[in-house]
């Protein structure tokens, strides 16, 4: 599983190119749960917690550049 830090170092579309990987992955993980035993249950709850991180990361892209966008808006003066 990816460490925070190493989701910090990707660029923003390798965090989404991820994030669609690992919904679908755990979309088929649920599936699969729902038909057959899983060999693994606990992949379930590692994809979901992979997934809170990248969008965590992805967030706090987000509001940085809010406010670094505020700070722009603010010194130019308008």
């Amino acid at each position: 599983m990816a460490k925070i830090s190493e989701l910090r170092d990707m660029s923003s579309e390798q965090l989404r190119l991820l994030v669609k990987d690992t919904t679908d992955h755990l979309f088929r993980l649920r599936i699969q749960s729902q038909t057959e035993r899983l060999d693994t249950p606990s992949e379930l709850k590692k994809n979901r917690l992979l997934i809170a991180r990248i969008m965590t990361v992805q967030r706090q892209r987000e509001l940085k550049a809010a406010a670094e966008a505020t700070v722009v808006e603010t010194v130019s003066g308008t």
